[in-house]
């Protein structure tokens, strides 16, 4: 009876010991979870066809009947900038609260509303970071509380489109072989935001849709494709269509 009694209590103090290192186990993996997913300190977003279901300056060319020219100056052979600044061109004598009140009719992605307010919960400043107008940038940020807008400055004096365009890059320089020159260097921008944030960028997350986004999308902690042709989700960590999926890793 005594070796049955010292049997019974062996196993169970073995299986006590055995479930607290099991409970401690599962703690420090817990936390390490938590030190991975608070990480990031920063978001950004291309803003057409990421936050947007779709292009501005095409909807803008649909609305008010410049198609033929602009896919004129999209299918040139001219530095991407040079597009830029020819397209801007297009919109010359509009009415700048008539464009405003077409680009708030553009849906939105579906999730972005609450993706963008679940990210702020946590800590994480955001950012918009496009090639299109800072008028309309500034528009959506106040519309979903995003922390920062970068853009080109289309110029709009009494309310009138000039058709010039100050581009946000003022280093028009490559710094490769394959680079190319965009109005906006995005991945510039980044690394000017995390300094201003004393962060890396390894503590960044960037999402973006098209190749002009492929610099910062390489550059972040956490680059996202999203519903990014193949030429830019090879340079991606992650490829989705689900905007909702980047609340995994926050």
């Amino acid at each position: 009876m005594q070796v049955k009694n010292k049997s019974k209590k062996y196993f169970l103090l073995k299986s006590i010991l055995v479930k607290k290192v099991i409970r401690k186990t599962l703690i420090n993996l817990s936390k390490r979870v938590v030190l991975i997913m608070n990480k990031y300190k920063l978001a950004v977003f291309d803003m057409d066809g990421t936050l947007l279901r779709r292009r501005t300056i095409f909807v803008f060319a649909e609305k008010k009947g410049f198609m033929d020219d602009l896919l004129r100056i999209v299918n040139s052979n001219k530095e991407s900038y040079k597009k830029s600044i020819e397209i801007a061109n297009l919109l010359k004598g509009m009415n700048g609260r008539e464009l405003l009140q077409i680009f708030r009719k553009i849906p939105l992605q579906q999730h972005v509303e609450k993706v963008i307010h679940e990210i702020k919960k946590k800590g994480i400043k955001t950012a918009i970071i496009t090639n299109s107008y800072q008028f309309v940038a500034d528009d959506l940020k106040s519309r979903l509380d995003i922390d920062w807008a970068f853009a080109n400055n289309l110029i709009i004096e009494k309310n009138i489109v000039t058709g010039e365009l100050i581009i946000n890059n003022k280093d028009l320089v490559k710094q490769c072989t394959s680079c190319i020159i965009h109005s906006i260097c995005k991945e510039c921008v980044l690394i000017d935001l995390c300094e201003r944030l004393n962060i890396t960028p390894e503590e960044a997350i960037a999402v973006g849709d098209g190749l002009i986004d492929t610099c910062m999308i390489k550059k972040a902690g956490l680059g996202i494709a999203f519903n990014a042709p193949q030429t830019l989700q090879k340079y991606a960590d992650i490829s989705t269509s689900d905007f909702s999926m980047i609340l995994n890793y926050i």
